[in-house]
Parts: structure tokens; C-alpha cells; sequence
């Protein structure tokens, strides 16, 4: 790649646009599992070009959406009972818990800080030793090097007043979930490359044999997603299902070796429950025993229940596929991005947000 502009070409785009028209000829339903993907279809106006027969169903791939409600509730428990420094990447600070947000107990007075790495943590955690500080690691296989690196890092400083609040998930068995859905429309989908990048498409391979399913690996500019429909749709035309790779300029087959291996050393995997959707078995992350004094579940004792999810969000339709943000009746009313009822309208990739920026006409 020379230049982003390459991938955002308008004239390039009709002409994939034309092909992909020439070649449907029936109606198909194709899911981007993540949700910067959903944001780069509806702010480049793609949702709006698409051949008619062709829906895009959006995915649960924003990692604050399906953050659970309860641990959100144990971070500002964390910050404000036991007045950690509690350290967070930006988008989870107005992500809604069960009576309240980050940002609302850092303006009752707790000691929240927005970071962009997690080693920054690290980082304020050795310039006061005094104080506890705890990282709210979200995020799917994309950040977990990035947060187990910091626990390696904390642990070779020998710093003991760190730790991290876990809640990392995988694409794989989230996939699954969604086709063993009874209300799943799914006929193919478009995966995420950035975490392919890091954990390479090969454990895509048996979800294609059991589902019978396209499944393209794609990138996040225009031209990427444009082409990676093309891929989906020219599978399921010709009555094909593969896992195909369109983002070959960053992703490999095996993914990132080193980057795999830093994630083994310091996680293990384990069931993990999804925000609006529930619990799916063995996709989520957690601290392996090694590493449990960096457990900040542990380190803390937190006991802090599920919470019943607000009656009024359809958030969990919305990151299956089944709804669109503006098939919820509170869409950009009761629920805005300054008072949201739930995640996907606060986050930066959650699909309500990216109606509500973007998008002028109901899609």
C-alpha cells in the first residue's frame, strides 16, 4: 500500500459495486463481524449502493458493546469503594452500567484515566507504588498481546500494585453462537482482519465445513469492504463455501506467531458472557494461575451479581443481526450517544453510534 487513497478510489468503487450487481441474482444476508467495519459501511455511504438483494447485517465485533454489565459495575466498584486507579481505554468511559458510568463516578470524585496502552498503566502503577492501579482490559484477540505484555512487563519490574480486570473475547465461537441461533439469517460473513491478523483465519476453517458458509477475511477501507461483499456473494452464487483472504496486504494464514505466543503464556480460555447475548462457552480470556496476583477479580475478592440488562435496549438483536438500530423505537430519542441506553450508541464501533453519526436515511 502506497497510500491510504488507494482503497478509497470512487471510481474503483463503482466498478466493484457493478460487479458485484452483475453477479447477484438473489437475495443474500452477509454479516462484518466487527464493528469498525460496520462504521466504515455506513460513514462511506456502502449500505446506501449495495445491490437491493444484498443485506448487511451487523455483528456483536464492537468488544465495549458486549463488555457484561456487571463488570462494568465492578470497575467503578473498584474506582470509587476501593479507590484503585482505574485506568481504561476512552470508549468505555460512557458505556452505562447498572446505575451508573465511568465517567459519572470519575465526576463523583474516583481516579479514572483514559490511556492509550495498557504499559502506560504499567507505567503510573511504578510511580505510586502506594496506590493500586488496575487496567480494564477489554478487547477481542487484537489487544490481548498488548495487555498480557503489561502483566509480563509488571511482573519482570516486579511491581505488585497492578493488576487488570479482564473481559477479552473471541471471534471464532462467537460465530458459532450466531449460526446456532434460531433466528440467524446468516448466509455468509466478512471477518475481521485486524484480529486475523494477529490470530490468522485458520481456525475459520471448520466453521465453514460445519455451517457451510462463506467466510472472507476482510480490511476496513471502502474498497477492502467493497471487495470482500464481492468475494461473499461470488462464493454464494456459485454455491461455494471457503474461507478466503481479501486483506492479503497484513494478514497471513497462521497470523502473528510471536504475538500468539505472548497470549498463551499469560491467558487461558474459558466461558464468557456477552452482553446482550449471554454466556458463550469457551470465548473469552482469562488470567491463567501463574498470573492470578494480576487478577484483579481476585486481587480485590469483587462478588458483584449480574444485572438485569435495561428492558428497553435491543442491543442484543442488533449485534446478532436479527434487528436494525433503527428498528429500536428509542433510536436516536430516549437513546443518544450523551444519554445512551446502551453500549453500541456510546461506543466508537458500535453500530447505533455509527447510525446516529452517519447515517441520514433509515438503512
Amino acid at each position: 500500500m502506497k497510500h491510504l487513497t488507494e482503497y478509497r478510489d470512487p471510481e474503483l468503487a463503482k466498478k466493484v459495486l457493478h460487479e458485484i450487481e452483475k453477479i447477484t441474482t438473489k437475495p443474500w444476508n452477509i454479516m462484518e463481524i466487527c464493528g469498525g467495519q460496520t462504521h466504515s459501511l455506513v460513514k462511506n455511504g456502502i449500505l446506501t449502493v449495495l445491490p437491493e438483494p444484498i443485506s448487511m447485517l451487523h455483528g456483536p465485533g464492537c468488544p465495549v458493546c458486549v463488555t457484561p454489565l456487571h463488570l462494568i459495575d465492578k470497575a467503578i466498584y473498584l474506582a470509587l469503594e476501593k479507590k484503585v486507579i482505574l485506568c481504561s481505554f476512552g470508549d468505555m468511559l460512557r458505556v452505562p452500567g447498572s446505575e451508573k458510568s465511568l465517567l459519572e463516578a470519575k465526576a463523583a470524585g474516583a481516579d479514572v484515566r483514559i490511556l492509550y496502552s495498557p504499559t502506560e498503566a504499567v507505567n503510573i502503577a511504578k510511580q505510586n507504588p502506594e496506590q493500586e492501579v488496575v487496567f480494564f482490559a477489554v478487547g477481542f484477540e487484537t489487544t490481548a498481546p498488548a495487555n498480557a505484555l503489561s502483566v509480563i512487563h509488571a511482573e519482570k519490574l516486579g511491581i505488585t500494585n497492578y493488576s487488570i480486570l479482564t473481559s477479552h473475547v473471541l471471534v471464532p465461537p462467537a460465530i458459532s453462537a450466531l449460526m446456532e441461533d434460531p433466528e440467524s439469517t446468516i448466509d455468509g460473513f466478512l471477518a475481521a482482519g485486524h484480529v486475523c491478523s494477529i490470530m490468522g483465519y485458520w481456525e475459520y476453517f471448520p466453521l465453514v465445513e460445519k455451517y457451510k458458509i462463506p467466510i472472507v477475511v476482510t480490511g476496513f477501507e471502502p474498497l477492502d469492504i467493497l471487495q470482500g461483499i464481492y468475494m461473499v456473494v461470488k462464493q454464494l452464487e456459485e454455491g461455494r463455501a471457503e474461507v478466503e483472504n481479501q486483506y492479503t496486504r497484513m494478514v497471513k494464514e497462521a497470523g502473528n506467531a510471536s504475538a500468539q505466543q505472548i497470549i498463551n503464556q499469560v491467558f487461558e480460555v474459558n466461558d464468557q458472557m456477552w452482553r446482550g447475548i449471554g454466556t458463550i462457552p469457551e470465548s473469552g480470556l482469562r488470567l491463567k494461575p501463574a498470573y492470578h496476583s494480576y487478577d484483579a477479580n481476585l486481587k480485590f475478592s469483587i462478588d458483584i451479581v449480574q444485572a438485569p440488562e435495561n428492558a428497553e435496549c435491543i442491543a442484543g438483536s442488533i449485534m446478532k443481526g436479527i434487528k436494525k438500530p433503527h428498528d429500536c423505537m428509542h433510536f436516536g430519542k430516549k437513546c443518544t450517544p450523551q444519554n445512551p441506553l446502551g453500549a453500541p450508541m456510546v461506543s466508537s464501533e458500535g453500530a447505533c453510534a455509527a447510525y446516529y453519526n452517519f447515517s441520514k436515511v433509515d438503512i
